[in-house]
Order: C-alpha cells, then sequence, then structure tokens
C-alpha cells in the first residue's frame, strides 16, 4: 500500500497538472470501490473548479469551489495519472475526471481497495477517517518529546506501535523498517522502553527517510506509480527492506539482513546494529 512519501508525491504531481483547472466531465464507470461512491459525487464534481491540494496521513484531499473536498485514498493497488483526455480508458480506469484544458484524470484500482468520498470544506477533521489521526511526521510538532510521551506505558513493540495511525499518520510498513534501521533500534524493543534520547534518533531517522524518499518520488514495489506515469526510485536506496540474507550497509554483521515476522507482516532489521 502506498504510505506518506508515495501520496505526497503524486499530491504535488497532481497539483502542478489540476490546480486551478475546471472539471467539465466526471465518470464514475462504476458504483463503488471499497465503499460505495457518495451519493450525487458525479453532479457534486461537474463542472467544479479545482482549488488546493493538501494530504492528511495516506489520504489526498483535493479543494472544490463548491465548497466541497473530495478524499481520496489509493489503497493497495490504486494509482492516479493525469494524460490525455484523447486517450482510450483503461480497464480498471474507474473514475476519469475530464478537465478543461483536455487532460484527463484517470482513478485507475484493479483490486479496488481505493476509496473516494465527499467532505464540506470545513468538515474534514470530523470526518471518521481522519479523526483519529496522530501528527504529521513532517511537521515541526513531531519530534522526541512528543513521541517519547506518546510512547510512555505501551507494551507493544516499536515496530507496531510506528504503524498505529493514531500514534503518527502516514507510516507503513517499508518506512518504519528503514527508519528503525537508521536510528539503531530494534524492531522488538518495548514501544515504552524508548526514552526521550532514543525517540530524538527515531524521529530525526523518520523525518530524513520520509524526505529522501519524497525527493525521489517514492518506491514503486508493485502498482505505484506518480501522476505523470512514472515510478519511483527509493526502493533503489533501501537498507534493509526486502533485502533478507543481503549484507546490511555499513555494518560487519556476518548474518546480514534478518526477516521476521511481526503481527502478518514482514518486519526487516540488522540483529548487531539495532538494539
Amino acid at each position: 500500500m502506498p504510505e506518506l512519501p508515495e501520496v505526497e508525491t503524486v499530491r504535488r504531481g497532481l497539483a502542478l497538472r489540476i490546480s486551478g483547472r475546471r472539471i467539465v466531465r466526471a465518470e464514475l464507470r462504476r458504483p463503488d470501490l471499497r465503499r460505495p461512491f457518495p451519493p450525487a459525487l458525479a453532479a457534486r464534481l461537474d463542472g467544479a473548479r479545482i482549488g488546493a491540494l493538501g494530504r492528511r496521513g495516506k489520504y489526498i484531499l483535493i479543494e472544490l469551489d463548491t465548497d466541497g473536498l473530495l478524499l481520496i485514498h489509493l489503497g493497495m493497488s490504486g494509482r492516479i495519472t493525469v494524460g490525455s483526455a484523447a486517450l482510450p480508458t483503461a480497464r480498471h480506469d474507474h473514475v476519469v475526471l475530464t478537465l478543461d484544458d483536455g487532460t484527463a484524470v484517470r482513478f485507475n484500482d484493479p483490486r479496488r481497495f481505493g476509496l473516494l468520498d465527499y467532505i464540506r470544506r470545513g468538515e474534514a477533521g470530523q470526518h471518521p477517517l481522519l479523526s483519529g489521526l496522530g501528527p504529521e511526521p513532517l511537521e515541526p510538532g513531531f519530534n522526541g518529546v512528543y513521541l517519547s510521551g506518546a510512547l510512555a506505558g505501551r507494551l507493544t513493540a516499536i515496530k507496531a506501535a510506528l504503524l498505529d495511525q493514531r500514534l503518527v499518520a502516514g507510516l507503513g510498513n517499508i518506512y518504519v523498517c528503514e527508519a528503525l534501521y537508521r536510528a539503531g533500534l530494534s524492531p522488538r524493543r518495548l514501544a515504552g522502553s524508548i526514552g526521550l534520547g532514543r525517540a530524538d534518533r527515531l524521529t530525526a531517522a523518520i523525518t530524513t527517510v520520509l524526505t529522501e524518499a519524497i525527493a525521489a518520488g517514492g518506491s514503486s514495489v508493485r502498482d505505484y506509480v506518480q501522476a505523470d506515469g512514472e515510478h519511483g526510485y527509493f526502493q533503489h536506496h533501501w537498507a534493509v527492506y526486502g533485502r533478507q540474507g543481503e549484507p546490511c550497509p555499513g555494518c560487519s554483521c556476518a548474518e546480514g539482513v534478518r526477516r521476521i515476522v511481526q503481527s502478518g507482516r514482514s518486519t526487516f532489521f540488522c540483529a548487531k546494529r539495532q538494539r
């Protein structure tokens, strides 16, 4: 599933192409994705002018001049691209928005785990998908003081804690593995044992790895592409994720990168470097 860097990359790419444009035709080619589309969504989108594009966690928020927001989640296989409206519609292009400059925004989602919803402007904070999200890891309030306090008393592993979107918004399996490696912290360490010093290292590592991933256009593993259809390149810079048995960068351990399963998900780490 696309994580914060991939969603932010898509948001930035879309903003360059569609902000200020008007939707001249909204085509919903099925009644639902993960959940049914809200009533009259196509009618609300038809004729709307697109304003600023924002992001909250793994969700994209598109301002519409009808005092609404279009909320988008890519799900497991969703991709949003912008291209010529003259191009033929692909099999899994479930939503197509034709704009006044002759381009089309296509939401392609073979597995249909993505979603679209309509929110009235000013009510995003009360939306059930957004109201419980924790702070954004790239904003100033995300620091060691916050994280050590939020983790105090937690008896779960730090890896699982960081995947909790109520603790911090937007993190997923790839970037948690990478950040823990950079911070030198074992994914099996109890979250409640992360004091201020370790939390400072960890928040710095999270911020750095997310920033570098965004600069590289995110990580393309299976379905993810940027808004222009290009792949991301950060997968070529992974230190541990998906590298079971390979040498750990900058480490002299003989075993190399290990893989374990935590809460049903693969975790990659170095047992020597990460304590």
